[in-house]
């Protein structure tokens, strides 16, 4: 009887292009070896099939060689019956793919062969020779990186440029580095406007002034700078594990201003950390977004000795206002507070509540629903940071997304007493959206969030309507004589713009002037956006 046809594959492998000119090369040679091996078993039925499987250049490090992925595919589609290698170490040297690799063997009844090893992964015995030969492929990897990385150790210890794309302000040449003069010049610039402007977001802003771009012709951002400033590169030193050593290139910046870079850094740092610049109390940081999905993060200004928080979008940080929300800035108090209220009134709502905790048996939900009676502070961070998932303001809304999955247990906390040290992964969101108005009453220009039902009353903002008053008193007393000059000395006031741009507001439209009257205007308009319209 004739014996049933083993369709044969061969992997070949070769980790560096060297050589795979030749006429006659290393993948040839496995290959050439392979075929006479299946010659040898035709009694047996092993039959060659006719697609080349070559991988020159790959380590064997990792899975992804197209040949090899090729090869994994054939094998899912049946086609092949026996994989047959030089070596073991030409299939993988990581001893988790090759776990993965005879997985998928497994599964679709490939064998595996190696010629020079004398063994196939039909047997048990196999299985642990090749696991022994590849934990020795695996060792003579790690061997191998570890004498690359001494290597680059002691080089750069030696003061020599190893790697990678050389700063702004260099070239490489011959594996050194050299340094460029007109890119110099920029480096030296920055870092001079940098000690004179003592702020990365101020340079951020005067470079794009300037149209002073990167070596690719970019606008330059915060991390790129923060790192230009600190690079030893600058004042010739090669860095390895955080320690400094003599370069073989030139420096750019000397020693003096760059200590004073690295001071004001330090400084800056210090303050953002310890002072005014703190957002550690920021309770939104990192969940709210505009409603363009921009990223609004902690920001503050200082009036006064007073501090006023705000968040404010990643947009506009980055000087595209183009691409901000309708909503761009808002106080952190008062979105902080708007949130922590729509928590509250999401686990008082004993509805929802029954709802989220219906797999629970009666015993447990009662125990669990009067844990929220305990509750005295729904602003508490971690309460709010557990179960909030993320917030988007807009001129019209607040969307507030809650996860589910994290309620139940967090009240399980708060029952026993114990601290609200979870993190939730698995997200079960439940969204709960608030129509707001924003309102400015005052001259600071404060928003705030008013919510807004269908019986909800609408408020005029007395400071506008008090200035369309005013504009018209102005005005009046114009006609009846008086001049701006007795007007201001009526008023206290110490000059006349004030007057002259009140007196402007009697040229607003009909259809605004009414708007501001009964409390409908827009949500962000403000004496100073009236003044210019």
């Amino acid at each position: 009887m004739d014996k049933k046809k083993i369709r044969c594959a061969i992997y070949t492998r070769k980790s560096s292009e060297e050589g795979l000119e030749q006429d006659f090369n290393s993948l040839d040679a496995q290959r050439e070896a392979c075929e006479a091996y299946i010659k040898s078993q035709m009694h047996e039925g092993w039959t060659l099939i006719t697609k080349v499987y070559n991988d020159g250049g790959y380590s064997g490090g990792t899975m992804n060689r197209p040949a090899f992925q090729e090869l994994l595919m054939d094998i899912e589609k049946d086609k092949i019956d026996i994989v047959v290698v030089y070596k073991v170490d030409r299939l993988t040297r990581s001893l988790m793919d090759f776990s993965k690799i005879i997985d998928i063997f497994d599964k679709h009844g490939t064998s595996f062969v190696s010629i020079t090893q004398q063994f196939n992964t039909t047997t048990s015995m196999g299985r642990l020779t090749l696991n022994i030969l590849l934990s020795f492929a695996q060792f003579e990897r790690e061997v191998t990186g570890e004498r690359i990385r001494d290597k680059i150790a002691a080089s750069k210890k030696k003061g020599m440029w190893m790697s990678g794309r050389p700063p702004l302000g260099y070239t490489k040449e011959d594996k050194k580095l050299v340094v460029e003069e007109n890119e110099a010049q920029k480096v030296k610039l920055i870092f001079d406007k940098y000690l004179e402007l003592k702020s990365v977001p101020k340079l951020i802003e005067w470079l794009r002034k300037e149209n002073i771009h990167t070596r690719s012709d970019k606008e330059f951002y915060k991390g790129e700078l923060y790192h230009m400033l600190s690079n030893k590169v600058y004042i010739g030193k090669i860095i390895h594990k955080n320690e400094a050593y003599n370069g073989e290139h030139n420096r750019i910046i000397d020693d003096i201003t760059f200590e004073r870079a690295q001071k004001l850094l330090y400084e800056n740092k210090l303050d953002k950390i310890c002072g005014t610049k703190c957002s550690s109390n920021s309770l939104l940081a990192g969940l709210i977004f505009d409603d363009k999905n921009n990223k609004m993060t902690p920001s503050h200004s200082n009036c006064h000795g007073r501090r006023y928080r705000y968040y404010i979008s990643q947009a506009i940080k980055k000087y595209k206002k183009s691409q901000a929300g309708s909503v761009s800035k808002i106080p952190a108090g008062e979105i902080e507070k708007f949130v922590a209220s729509a928590l509250e009134e999401f686990l008082l709502n004993k509805k929802e509540m029954h709802r989220i905790l219906s797999s629970y048996d009666l015993e447990e939900q009662e125990h669990l629903t009067n844990a929220i009676k305990k509750i005295s502070d729904f602003s508490d961070p971690k309460l709010v940071r557990v179960i909030v998932n993320k917030v988007t303001i807009s001129e019209k809304s607040v969307e507030v997304i809650f996860n589910e999955n994290a309620i139940p247990k967090v009240l399980e906390l708060i029952a026993i007493g114990e601290d609200l040290n979870i993190e939730e992964k698995e997200i079960t969101p439940f969204i709960v959206n608030k129509k707001i108005r924003l309102a400015q009453p005052s001259k600071s220009g404060n928003i705030l969030i008013i919510k807004v039902n269908d019986e909800t009353t609408l408020i005029p903002n007395p400071y506008l309507v008090n200035a369309l008053i005013k504009g018209h008193y102005f005005y009046k007393r114009l006609q009846e004589g008086m001049t701006i000059e007795e007007l201001q000395a009526e008023e206290g006031l110490k000059d006349s713009k004030y007057i002259r741009n009140l007196l402007n507001l009697r040229f607003l439209s009909p259809t605004l002037t009414e708007q501001i009257l009964n409390g409908n205007q827009p949500g962000n308009m403000s004496l100073q956006k009236l003044i210019k319209l």
